[in-house]
């Protein structure tokens, strides 16, 4: 189903629609360091974008895999959404399982990225929109 890529969150506030991809190898996921000059530089993310007019998330997801990693993938199941934002904006993030059919990791808008086992994430740190689901995958996973 197309989405639009924005909807009224509260009175006032903007919601823009995110997508993420939790990329899985073996009992591996990938997660990628938001670049020095972007506003939340440093912190760790799963990877993908935002979605534009007239794309469905898995569309914009295999978009945003292919122009930041390199890689195509293919979309396995949608896992959970989080909503993050302050009194001016705010995101939907929504996040889906993936499996890499083609390519190699590839950084092109991210300063590293690192294949790291659910138990690892504990260890990084994490954007704001991102820590739910780092919370849940920990909860479910370890």
């Amino acid at each position: 189903m197309k989405e639009k890529p924005y909807r009224k969150f509260k009175e006032g506030v903007l919601i823009k629609k995110v997508v993420a991809a939790i990329i899985k190898d073996k009992d591996q996921i990938l997660i990628a360091q938001r670049h020095s000059k972007d506003p939340l530089a440093g912190k760790w993310e799963f990877p993908g974008g935002k979605l534009e007019p007239g794309e469905t998330p898995e569309e914009c997801l295999v978009r945003e895999i292919r122009e930041e990693l390199q890689l195509d993938v293919e979309i396995v199941a949608f896992y959970d959404d989080s909503v993050y934002g302050s009194k001016a904006q705010a995101i939907h993030l929504l996040f889906y399982w993936a499996e890499i059919i083609n390519g190699e990791v590839t950084p092109i808008v991210h300063d590293d990225v690192k294949w790291i086992t659910i138990k690892e994430l504990a260890r990084f740190d994490f954007a704001p929109a991102d820590i739910p689901i780092v919370k849940r995958l920990e909860r479910e996973y370890i």
